[in-house]
């Protein structure tokens, strides 16, 4: 590996991201930040391609990232997804990656059991103090482990429950600072819904509802005031699938996702002869100190900006995918957040080949932003395997 130096400041402000708050000088801090970032990576190359679109998609191995509820209408028995994304690979690190694996079984026509893994390395860390001295080395990591359940309560609806246990050590490594850091952890909970609205010839329209990540927060000391909210949020997807004859069809669709987590304060500006640092402590104190149910409802309503800003946090993804024989598909997708919370914008390409029961996606994030709006996943290229199988050994095609 090409090996970074970070100061150990940066080190602490991923572990706490609350505590940079009060470090801006002139602007007012309007994206909503949250601890285990992690978790809202893509980690599906087939959604990858299509700008992150994956809520109300045709099921597939991955479906358990995006709605657990599509599985019982997939058309395999058993599906096996894994797919590794590099990160950063634009500054030339070789060891941050993002590593998903996913799956499900059938248990029969109605009801499936799923489990998927993510495992995210933030490679290896030469920590040092302010004045650039040496203090050692360290490899921060982070993972989430799922188990879910899923029904179809009619030939159209079904809804899924899914269980996460999440577990974020940035700290490790670290030298002593005074403070006793921890690996941060917690569990979480996704409820979703899907209508498959598809007809036997193949077209129709099909929607989904996800609210995944609901859960407590994450600490990484035993402040019980320096916990971070986790990236709790409400997708609602819908796609339409038109078959336009035997063998080529095209699915379109767009997802809007919207975190369930506060919008920080507005802080007094500390370029001003009048500011008062105790103001913006007292915010950031009320801040931190929301419940985290509590939170979720009130994150539609407690922007600093009114109702104008709140639909700012709206995050929209638009896709399509076109299939030949189901075998051979070709994607593209975009993706848009709004400039004041978090601007993060890109167009998204992708390709998938599937043969008897092996299928291998890729896609591409097209280099958008600069500096530090520069996308971790600009010229990457993500891949995945996937592997099917009915119970009777059968390899026909989805």
């Amino acid at each position: 590996m090409k090996r970074k130096t970070f100061k150990l400041t940066a080190a602490l402000m991923l572990m706490a991201g609350l505590n940079s708050l009060t470090a801006q000088d002139t602007q007012p801090i309007n994206v909503v930040t949250t601890a285990v970032p992690f978790l809202r990576i893509s980690p599906d190359a087939r959604a990858g391609g299509m700008g992150d679109l994956g809520v109300a998609t045709s099921p597939d191995a991955n479906s358990a990232f995006w709605n657990l509820a599509k599985t019982p209408f997939a058309q395999k028995n058993f599906s096996v997804g894994l797919t590794y994304t590099p990160w950063l690979k634009d500054l030339g690190l070789n060891d941050v990656y993002l590593l998903a694996l996913a799956g499900y079984y059938k248990l029969d026509e109605f009801q499936a059991i799923s489990a998927s893994v993510r495992y995210f390395s933030l490679g290896n860390i030469q920590f040092t103090n302010p004045n650039g001295d040496y203090w050692g080395d360290g490899r921060p990591r982070e993972f989430g482990v799922d188990v879910g359940y899923s029904r179809k309560l009619s030939d159209k609806i079904g809804l899924g429950i899914a269980l996460r246990y999440i577990n974020s050590n940035l700290a490790a490594g670290a030298p002593s600072t005074g403070t006793a850091y921890k690996a941060g952890s917690t569990v979480a909970g996704d409820l979703s819904f899907y209508y498959n609205g598809v007809r036997e010839s193949g077209n129709g329209w099909a929607f989904g509802a996800v609210l995944s990540n609901l859960g407590g927060k994450v600490g990484y000391t035993n402040d019980a005031q320096q916990r971070d909210y986790i990236p709790a949020n409400l997708s609602l997807g819908t796609t339409y699938t038109a078959a336009i004859d035997e063998t080529n069809k095209i699915q379109f669709g767009v997802d809007i996702h919207k975190l369930l987590v506060p919008t920080p304060p507005q802080f007094s500006n500390t370029g001003n002869s009048n500011y008062d640092d105790s103001v913006n402590t007292i915010l950031v104190a009320k801040y931190r100190d929301k419940g985290a149910v509590g939170s979720w409802f009130s994150s539609f309503g407690d922007a600093p900006g009114g109702f104008s800003e709140e639909l700012k946090e709206f995050q929209v993804s638009l896709g399509a995918e076109y299939s030949y024989n189901d075998q051979f598909f070709v994607r593209a997708g975009y993706f848009y957040e709004d400039k004041d919370k978090g601007n993060r914008k890109y167009f998204t390409v992708g390709l998938g080949l599937k043969y008897n029961v092996f299928g291998l996606n890729f896609s591409y994030l097209v280099p958008s932003g600069s500096g530090v709006n520069r996308n971790p996943l600009s010229n990457t290229l993500r891949f995945g395997l996937v592997f099917d199988l009915d119970n009777s050994g059968s390899t026909t095609g989805n």
